[in-house]
């Protein structure tokens, strides 16, 4: 599976990178912008986006947005990752589309086997 994180922090985004490429048959790249996720996803097809929310210029909802415009929920489902984790924050974001939120800080042994629980939740990818 393919799978682009996107996170403006950069010890986060290799944590998460190492983490989620524990699982060998995962191919994971990065972004640190909304901006650039989209120019990843325009050049590299990933199969899931596991997207932070809090990012400078344009967020994790806007980037959701931008990508919705490339691409429909079916063919790239996105996993929010924020520090938001109030019941009503979870339901805003899943509002949105999203297949699922990860809390943040997340606990870096428990990010893949996460991930994948989201995804077979959703039966997607």
């Amino acid at each position: 599976m393919r799978i682009l994180y996107v996170d403006d922090e950069a010890d986060i985004r290799e944590v998460a990178e190492l983490s989620l490429g524990l699982n060998p048959d995962w191919e994971i790249r990065t972004a640190a912008s909304g901006d650039e996720a989209l120019s990843v996803i325009d050049d590299w097809t990933p199969q899931l986006v596991l997207l932070d929310v809090m990012m400078p210029m344009m967020d994790g909802p806007q980037t959701l947005e931008a990508i919705r415009q490339r691409r429909s929920a079916d063919e790239l489902p996105v996993i929010f990752i924020t520090a938001r984790v109030l019941a009503t924050d979870r339901s805003r974001l899943m509002g949105l589309g999203a297949a699922g939120v990860i809390a943040k800080p997340f606990d870096p042994m428990k990010l893949a086997p996460d991930v994948a629980a989201i995804v077979k939740d959703h039966g997607r990818v």
